[in-house]
C-alpha cells in the first residue's frame, strides 16, 4: 500500500495546500519518494511525472523567435521554470504565484530542488494573482507568457480561476506582450471555448495537440496559443 507523509500544509483564504511525500514500499528501499503538491484535496502535480510540465515549456520557448522575457503563472513544483532556464535566449523570467507559502517552501528547502532553481540570476518570483500582475504590467514587457495554473479551463484549482480563460484577462495579457510575442495556455482537456476566447482576444488563436508518455499510458493534452502580430 502507498505510503503518504505529510511535509508541510497552508491555509489561505482560498483554501488548503498541502505538500506530502509519496512512497510504494513495493518498489524497494532505494526508490526515490515522490513529492506530491495537492489544493483542496485535489491532485495538482508531482516530481514522478513532470512531462507536461516540461512539454509546455519547450513547445512555447520554440513558438517565439526571441523569447528573452518570459512570465510564467503559476510556480507549482518548479519544472516549467526549469524547462524555461534551460533555453539560453531567455534573459529574465518572472513567475507568478498566488500560494505564498508554496513560493516559501521552494525557497527554503522544503521542496528540496527549490532552492536551486530559484537561484539562477534570471528569476524573479512575485507572489500575486496573475490577474494582477497581468493588469499592472508596462505594456510590450514580455515576449512569452506561460500559463498554467489549473489543468484548463475545464480543471479548475480554484473556482475564481475561470476569469483567466475569459476575454477580459486574455486582452490585459495580450497588452502586455511584444510584438511577435505569444501567450500559451495548457490544457488537460480540448477546449473550443477557450480557444474561441483566445481569438477574440487576439484575432488569432491555435489548439495544438501534445502526446505525453505517463506510467506506460499515452495521453493527450493541448496547448492553446494565440500571438501578437510583430
Amino acid at each position: 500500500m502507498t505510503e503518504y507523509v505529510e511535509l508541510a500544509r497552508a491555509e489561505s483564504e482560498r483554501g488548503e495546500v498541502v505538500l506530502r511525500e509519496r512512497r510504494d514500499p513495493d518498489a524497494g528501499v532505494n526508490a526515490p519518494a515522490v513529492l506530491e503538491l495537492r489544493v483542496n484535496g485535489v491532485f495538482v502535480m508531482d516530481t514522478q511525472e513532470t512531462s507536461s510540465e516540461r512539454g509546455l515549456a519547450r513547445a512555447a520557448l520554440a513558438k517565439v523567435t526571441d523569447p528573452r522575457r518570459v512570465v510564467i503563472g503559476g510556480l507549482g513544483l518548479g519544472f516549467t521554470l526549469h524547462e524555461v532556464l534551460a533555453d539560453q535566449r531567455v534573459e529574465q523570467v518572472v513567475v507568478v504565484e498566488i500560494e505564498d507559502a508554496l513560493v516559501q517552501w521552494m525557497r527554503d528547502g522544503t521542496v528540496p530542488h527549490g532552492p536551486a532553481y530559484l537561484a539562477d540570476q534570471r528569476v524573479s518570483v512575485v507572489a500575486a494573482d496573475i490577474r494582477v500582475a497581468m493588469a499592472e504590467a508596462t505594456p510590450a514587457a514580455y515576449d512569452l507568457v506561460l500559463l498554467d495554473v489549473d489543468n484548463g479551463p475545464g480543471f479548475l484549482v480554484h473556482d475564481d480561476n475561470v476569469a483567466l480563460y475569459q476575454r477580459t484577462f486574455l486582452e490585459q495579457a495580450r497588452a502586455c506582450l511584444s510584438p511577435g510575442g505569444a501567450l500559451v495556455i495548457w490544457s488537460a482537456a480540448e477546449s473550443p471555448t477557450l480557444q474561441k476566447e483566445m481569438r477574440e482576444a487576439f484575432g488569432n488563436a491555435v489548439a495544438v495537440p501534445f502526446e505525453v508518455t505517463l506510467q506506460s499510458r499515452d495521453e493527450q493534452y493541448w496547448i492553446y496559443l494565440s500571438r501578437v502580430e510583430a
